[in-house]
């Protein structure tokens, strides 16, 4: 196989599209399962939402009443090694359970992981487009400071967020689910609070409500996900709330820019809080976190019905623990609704194949649920589990034909998935 002038090779078994928690999963998942793999990643690391965008809480590999662990594998091993360097929090129960985590800790860990699978890693890397030939996808054109260059696979993981991996290539793809799209929040990140400070979502919700009465302007949600960090100390919120098309860069801009008005007025009412009148703001996003855009429609979709009320698990490739939270458009209230017994769910291989590209397999919020199970796959922590399904069926189908259930469980379970049944 020769390499080009930048030392990557033109040809993989598995290109995996996007760095975030699916494609961090893909890649090890591909590469540990003995097919050559590529990651590219538009950003200059990995991690996706929880370091680009500021999301620093893993949701959704808890169970919500028992916080028991029910996603591991690779998400397991990136836990761990955040223990390691005492990066993140106990579960803690918001409206589900989830961790926090430093950032700058997640970087170094996926690294790791990462290269220590084998799999190639190419940051600042963008993707341009993508050529098929009948019903598979056989190269994708990406670019970087050096120019731009064709690389081919045998399969592909799109685990972009965007779905732009399936666009670019003709598979069938929608927008939004029913013609809704959820809202995007804009995580900020506030230092400069005195330890003891109290600021919870109660006292945050209340400055809120009594600055808008006041005639504050540019303050959207009243509430949201806040935390104290480990490491820093500092406090993270989720309450800079917008509608746009992520799929636009003009309404993008559009929102960022109002974002983060929006986080200029949120600092006014934290400094109202005691103990907080030095916070400042440490960093805002830098991208405002898009929770819902493109799917892939795969072979098969799954329903609400089916995260509320979950069957047996036993073919099962991937296990989701978060609740349906639906954020229907900026200022208006969250919609939650919780999984029934045993607090997860289960994700069948269908749900990650594309139903017109035999080679395309989706990870991540790319993946195939109506409205109410679209706003459970989303969560980082499911991400892990569709990702790094996605990867060993992607790197079995690249060496073997297509890949059947059971012999995606049998890998997943060798890299210690701990898939139920």
């Amino acid at each position: 196989m020769k390499r080009n002038g930048a030392g990557v090779k033109d040809q993989y078994d598995v290109i995996v599209a996007g760095g975030g928690s699916a494609g961090i999963a893909a890649a090890v998942g591909a590469s540990r399962s003995g097919a050559s793999t590529l990651l590219v990643e538009r950003g200059p690391c990995l991690g996706g939402a929880a370091t680009l965008r500021n999301v620093v809480t893993y949701c959704g590999l808890y169970t919500r009443e028992e916080r028991r662990q029910v996603v591991h594998g690779v998400a397991g091993e990136l836990l761990t090694g955040l223990r390691e360097l005492g990066a993140v929090s106990e579960p803690t129960r918001f409206t589900a359970v989830a961790v926090v985590f430093d950032p700058e800790s997640v970087k170094r860990v996926a690294d790791e992981l990462v290269t220590a699978s084998g799999a190639e890693v190419l940051l600042h890397t963008q993707l341009l487009g993508a050529r098929r030939d009948g019903d598979r996808i056989t190269t994708v054109r990406v670019a970087d400071h050096s120019g731009i260059r064709e690389l081919r696979a045998a399969t592909f993981v799109d685990a972009t967020g965007e779905a732009d991996l399936a666009a670019h290539g003709g598979a069938e793809v929608r927008y939004g689910n029913e013609g809704w799209v959820q809202n995007g929040t804009l995580g900020v990140r506030f230092g400069g609070l005195a330890a003891d400070a109290r600021v919870t979502r109660d006292t945050v919700g209340e400055a809120v409500r009594a600055a808008k009465r006041a005639g504050a302007a540019d303050l959207t949600a009243e509430s949201g996900l806040i935390a104290r960090m480990p490491v820093s100390g500092d406090l993270i919120t989720y309450l800079a709330d917008e509608g746009y098309d992520a799929r636009s860069a003009a309404d993008t801009t559009r929102a960022e820019i109002s974002a983060r008005r929006q986080a200029q007025a949120y600092l006014s009412v934290i400094r109202t809080l005691p103990g907080c009148s030095s916070a400042y703001i440490v960093s805002t996003g830098p991208e405002l976190g898009t929770r819902e855009s493109r799917h892939i429609r795969a072979r098969y979709q799954l329903t609400e019905k089916e995260v509320l009320h979950p069957g047996p698990a036993d073919d099962a490739v991937a296990i989701g623990a978060w609740p349906i939270e639906y954020h229907p458009g900026p200022s208006i209230p969250s919609e939650w609704s919780f999984i029934g017994d045993p607090g997860y769910y289960g994700i069948p291989l269908d749900v990650l194949r594309s139903n017109d590209t035999a080679n395309l397999f989706a990870a991540g919020r790319t993946v195939d649920g109506d409205r109410g199970a679209g706003g459970s796959l989303r969560a980082m922590g499911t991400a892990f589990a569709t990702g790094h399904a996605a990867g060993v069926a992607a790197a079995l189908t690249a060496t073997r034909g297509e890949a059947a259930t059971r012999e995606v469980r049998a890998e997943l379970n060798r890299q210690d998935a701990r898939l139920p049944g």
